[in-house]
């Protein structure tokens, strides 16, 4: 074999088709945009318009809202803790805040608060200091020991801080 010689396979590739070059090429004139009018120019395209018909985003019902106060909490699981507390990433002594579980891979990052639940076994004594916790969970850290402090995440607006009327 020479260098000469060697060359893809028949039908491996292929040419462009040059649109718009004259009747004769198969795509001269309109050039596969079809005949006249806005979108045979360029730069135009209109999306949702249905020649004049009611479109369907304007047909359809608006649906739900966007709540202002709610919140967007990480859910820790207690089991999750412990196997935090197993592989050493977390220290016994110190308080569970939001800060240390994002130090320590158990949440990627702080949103609004931590919700902790009551899922695992939970045998180490520690103090967590969470934006809110569910009543088995409170019963969990308890029974091993511990104290579970539950505070509003700063500069997020709760329903009860709400004045009525």
């Amino acid at each position: 074999m020479k260098l000469n010689e060697i060359h893809d396979n028949e039908g491996a590739t292929k040419n462009r088709m040059r649109v718009g070059r004259g009747i004769g090429s198969g795509k001269g004139k309109t050039g596969g945009r079809g005949v006249k009018g806005q979108k045979a120019r360029t730069g135009v395209s209109i999306k949702g318009f249905e020649g004049g018909q009611m479109p369907l985003h304007r047909r359809l019902p608006k649906r739900g809202f966007n709540n202002l106060y709610s919140t967007d909490l990480n859910e820790v699981n207690l089991g999750r803790v412990q196997q935090a507390i197993d592989a050493g990433k977390l220290d016994k002594a110190a308080t569970v805040t939001v800060s240390s579980l994002v130090a320590a891979g158990v949440i990627a990052r702080a949103r609004d608060g931590v919700k902790l639940l009551g899922v695992g076994e939970l045998t180490a004594k520690l103090s967590f200091e969470v934006t809110r916790a569910s009543k088995s969970a409170v019963e969990a850290v308890e029974k091993a020991g511990g104290s579970v402090t539950t505070k509003f995440a700063s500069g997020v607006a709760h329903r009860g801080s709400v004045a009525s009327a």
